[in-house]
């Protein structure tokens, strides 16, 4: 016997989930730009499918980025995803065993123990190839079994977990864990009141527990046991159908998005199909929500990454969710999936501002633009911070650099801004201007203060030259030797503003920079790591009481060491922390600057 009515629910459930799968990527390639649908031509040959399926191993079965955040968190993920992996590999294998065939019908593996009794094989017999199968699916469905009791802990212990608060499930997340979590115990009673019923067939788990059921329960076994097989594949069938309307849609979609992903498609400010994809497979872990300083330090706990992304899923964007956000990268950094909630945010700001025009002829960019080997760009927020200009055309001076000061009239705007408020258009629009001037110069490296700066000309402009944030460029300079410096011998605390650490990379040219001058202390939470200082231009809703609060926490990483000055590489950072710090803040090309010998108008010699 091969078939029985009772494995109809998990029938019907996975041929309505592989069907909406199936349409829904069908939908997405065929939504795709042609150059995304390009970059999939031949995948199967392709070597990247090798690398997808090592991420998808390593994070979607094994949940490593969950490990190394918290081991209890990886452990409860891993169980029942590598779990039920391997329960349905195993469960294969073993099926071919007792059928023979190669190819059985898919309940078959599913429901082997209703249909397979096999006598001859000992709870605990695993030195021949049926009783190992036997003995490694119970050890297998022990590992499963033990997850859920961690996710059912975690409902009210959350701490334990790594995590102050877990997220919020609508009427089909109810439905869709519900079923699972009731998957692997019917799984579980079911093999053992079957095992139990026959009196062999089981495993060292199923056989021993159904003997013991069967003993204490004086009525029909088998029937119970029938019973407990029509709860099993209900569970599954209901999952099924509930799973692409649940968090639980994460599961196939994240493995499209790790495919996807490794063929160089990603999602970018614009609407895209990837960008659907990315918010399906959003798992709703709640990871996002204690990392986000708008929680820790603002106390608000609603628009967080995760909530974010599921109001877009819902078609429930409202003008809170997508602009009360630092756009810091915080959240993007923690994500186990590596959604680019960042771009997620600012695709849906520019759809509240389509309709918005913007005039750029006050801008003259058609005269001839000076040429230079090396144009600086300071950029608005180190207007507003002078000091830093100031220190950057003292440095280039003494090294003897010929250069263009693009800015100095303080009228160009590199189109940051714009895009952190969702204004695409009118940020390329002023990108083409600004080329032309960039272009136009004959300069083969272009150096800027801002890291906001840095990243759009890095990320969006499309230059033929050297982009480079003056960490890196003043670091060049020392090490050619055309910048003599003098140590400071300061204790000093560095700060790596967002744009520059967690959004381009950038995290070892400062510290070898500061390392030259000065004494750097080790602060808690650096690096990638390292806390925004609230004065983000990505936060486009939030009163000065909100930010002052953020710019508070995020100081007191810097303030419990023993360091005389805090510097930071951002004039945005070193003008908000400025405000609230009992410290000295300076940027690193004040550092530079200062550190530079004066020299004896009448001997020409240095003077420390």
């Amino acid at each position: 016997m091969t078939f029985n009515l009772f494995v109809l629910p998990f029938i019907l459930g996975l041929i309505f989930l592989v069907v909406v799968l199936v349409k829904k990527n069908r939908q997405w390639i065929r939504l795709m730009s042609t150059d995304d649908r390009k970059k999939l031509k031949g995948w199967y040959r392709s070597p990247k499918i090798l690398l997808a399926l090592k991420e998808i191993f390593f994070e979607s079965l094994l949940h490593r980025k969950m490990f190394r955040r918290n081991p209890l968190l990886g452990y409860m993920h891993m169980s029942f995803a590598f779990g039920w992996f391997l329960l349905i590999l195993f469960g294969n294998m073993e099926s071919r065993i007792y059928s023979g065939l190669w190819v059985n019908p898919p309940y078959y593996p599913i429901f082997l123990k209703f249909f397979i009794h096999d006598k001859h094989v000992l709870p605990f017999e695993i030195f021949t190839v049926p009783g190992f199968f036997r003995f490694s699916m119970d050890l297998l469905l022990m590992f499963v079994l033990s997850g859920l009791v961690l996710a059912i802990i975690k409902r009210s212990r959350s701490k334990w977990f790594g995590l102050t608060k877990t997220t919020q499930h609508h009427f089909t997340d109810k439905v869709a864990i519900t079923c699972l979590w009731l998957i692997f115990p019917m799984r579980l009673l079911a093999e053992c009141m079957t095992a139990g019923a026959y009196g062999y067939g089981g495993g060292f788990i199923t056989q021993h527990v159904g003997n013991v059921l069967a003993f204490l329960w004086p009525l029909n076994d088998k029937s119970i046991a029938y019973g407990f097989w029509w709860f099993y594949s209900l569970s599954l069938g209901i999952f099924f159908v509930t799973l692409p309307y649940s968090r639980y849609m994460h599961i196939p979609t994240e493995v499209m998005l790790i495919i996807y992903r490794n063929f160089g498609i990603k999602a970018g400010k614009e609407q895209s199909p990837i960008h659907e994809i990315e918010i399906q497979s959003c798992p709703k872990c709640g990871v996002c929500i204690d990392i986000c300083q708008m929680n820790t330090a603002a106390g608000i706990n609603d628009i967080q990454a995760v909530y974010f992304l599921q109001s877009v899923r819902n078609q429930q964007v409202i003008d809170g969710l997508v602009n009360r956000c630092l756009v810091c990268g915080r959240c993007e950094e923690v994500c186990p999936v590596g959604i680019h909630t960042d771009n997620q945010r600012i695709s849906q700001r520019n759809s509240f501002v389509q309709l918005q025009k913007q005039d750029y002829s006050y801008l003259n960019h058609e005269a001839d633009p000076q040429k230079a080997e090396l144009i600086y760009f300071a950029g608005c927020m180190s207007h507003l911070t002078p000091a830093i200009p100031r220190a950057m055309t003292k440095i280039l001076d003494a090294a003897g650099v010929n250069y263009l000061f693009l800015d100095e009239d303080r009228s160009v705007c590199c189109g940051r801004p714009m895009m952190l408020a969702g204004k695409l258009k009118q940020a390329e629009e002023l990108i083409e201007r600004n080329k032309k001037s960039i272009t136009g110069s004959g300069a083969k490296t272009l150096v800027t203060s801002c890291p906001i700066c840095y990243r759009v000309f890095r990320e969006e402009y499309g230059l033929d030259i050297r982009v480079l944030h003056h960490t890196q460029y003043l670091l060049e300079l020392i090490k050619k030797g055309k910048l003599p410096l003098q140590t400071y011998f300061r204790k000093v605390a560095y700060h790596d503003p967002c744009d520059l650490g967690r959004g381009s990379g950038i995290l070892n040219e400062p510290r070898e920079l500061v390392r030259k001058i000065a004494d750097p202390v080790a602060v808690r939470d650096e690096a990638k790591d390292a806390p925004c200082c609230g004065g983000s231009l990505g936060l486009l809703n939030a009163d000065r009481h909100e930010r002052d609060l953020i710019t508070k926490e995020a100081l007191a990483n810097y303030l419990d060491k023993d360091a005389e000055l805090l510097v930071t590489a951002c004039p945005l950072c070193k003008k908000t922390f400025a405000k609230h710090s009992p410290l000295e803040v300076v940027d690193v090309a004040e550092l530079v600057a200062a550190a530079i010998p004066k020299v004896e108008k009448e001997t020409g010699e240095l003077v420390n």
